[in-house]
């Protein structure tokens, strides 16, 4: 055994241990924990680390667009597989030099990963096998820190769900037992709340994993907990700023659905508080926006923001009431008819055109046709129907029962 890596096998300091490391090696270290939050980088080497690493450590965690191209190029799936210590290519874009990585585990758990910058020469297989055996120790060390962590983020969640489940009936009460287990409850919050429409554990897991990946990386802290098949993420805030934490939601929201393509994903963004009170009214909200979408059965046909769900909160009850008086907008059945005979797309013009309300440049860029193509499918909408356009009532009816027509499809 070298003499460093005895030294270190001796060491509880994750700080000095990043020190000692990068010492040794004579290159800049990062340590991040199995979130790619940062733990320690070493100080001697601060000038030397590329855009990627100076991002990391002024945010203490990978910025999305990081965390997006490292889940798009598969190292994130790499870095749960590979054991040993790999390299990961020079990525220009996210202004990512050439490094080592590896995996700090323990127990057969993944608690974090030790990222080394190769400057001035890549590491040799003796480098390579003296962080790989450093990296057993850091994993023992995160190990023991994460049993606090844990213990701790369980009170915060049984604190939480309180709060939902009514438990606590005043602010002030909900303020005195939030001191009781020193949780500093945030200034503003909002509630975003994902679920999958298979009940299927594996792939709740995963789409848990990318929820907290993704939540971990906002520039907004946020607590992320489970209700039986619902993630729910509460974002929060120190200053009670509007519109932060909405653009924060919709930012997770997106990126979360995008690296989950291959699933129906349901998501919902509740109203933004500033009382902690209201915590079980953003969370309601935002179930609210995922029963609509359940109901439509297409989650990205609906706004994923309550304050934005509009008649779409509605529709249930309009559909149910339609189905016990029998009501068909014969219009849109004339519609309906003449784009299944003649492959038209009259229907999804109708929509566009009641969107814009009824304005045709914005309507043709939207569709991506020409004004005069645009013009030539309203004359045959309405040659062959008997709708008036300039009333507004007719255009409300239209276009709920489109939305409607597209839950029957």
């Amino acid at each position: 055994m070298s003499q460093p890596l005895e030294k270190i096998l001796n060491m509880t300091d994750i700080d000095e241990i990043t020190e000692m490391v990068s010492t040794f090696l004579k290159k800049p270290v990062v340590i991040e924990d199995e979130q790619f939050s940062l733990l320690a980088y070493s100080s001697y080497y601060i000038e030397h680390f590329d855009l990627a690493n100076q991002q990391t450590i002024f945010s203490k965690r990978w910025p999305i667009p990081i965390l997006e191209k490292f889940m798009d190029e598969g190292i994130v799936d790499q870095l749960k597989t590979i054991p040993e210590p790999f390299r990961i290519k020079k990525m220009e874009e996210i202004g990512l030099n050439q490094r080592v990585v590896v995996s700090a585990k323990h127990k057969e758990q993944i608690l974090g990963f030790i990222w080394v910058q190769e400057l001035e020469g890549f590491l040799s297989e003796s480098e390579m096998k003296f962080l790989h055996d450093v990296s057993f120790h850091i994993g023992k060390l995160l190990y023991q820190k994460n049993l606090k962590k844990l213990r701790k983020e369980e009170e915060k969640h049984q604190f939480y769900q309180k709060i939902i489940d009514r438990t606590y009936q005043t602010e002030d009460q909900i303020k005195w037992e939030a001191a009781k287990v020193k949780i500093i409850l945030p200034e503003a919050f909002i509630i975003n709340v994902f679920t999958v429409i298979q009940a299927d554990e594996e792939i709740f897991a995963e789409l848990n994993e990318t929820v907290r990946l993704f939540a971990n990386a906002l520039s907004h802290p946020a607590h992320i907990f489970t209700n039986q098949q619902e993630i729910i993420v509460m974002i929060g805030s120190s200053s009670p700023a509007p519109g932060s934490l909405s653009e924060a939601a919709h930012e997770l929201t997106n990126t979360v659905l995008s690296q989950s393509r291959q699933q129906t994903v349901y998501a919902g963004i509740g109203g933004e508080y500033a009382s902690i009170l209201k915590l079980r009214k953003s969370y309601a909200e935002a179930l609210e926006v995922i029963k609509a979408a359940k109901f439509i059965g297409s989650p990205e046909e609906l706004p994923y923001e309550y304050k934005k769900l509009w008649v779409f909160r509605y529709l249930e009850p309009i559909a149910q009431h339609n189905s016990q008086t029998n009501y068909v907008n014969e219009d849109v059945r004339k519609l309906q008819k003449k784009d299944l005979e003649s492959q038209t797309t009259l229907l999804k013009t109708l929509e566009v055109y009641l969107l814009n309300n009824c304005r045709l440049k914005p309507t043709a860029e939207q569709l991506f046709i020409h004004t005069n193509t645009l013009k030539y499918r309203m004359k045959q909408i309405t040659d062959l129907t008997s709708i008036d356009f300039d009333d507004f009532n007719t255009r409300c009816q239209l276009y709920i029962d489109l939305q409607l027509l597209k839950r029957k499809k």
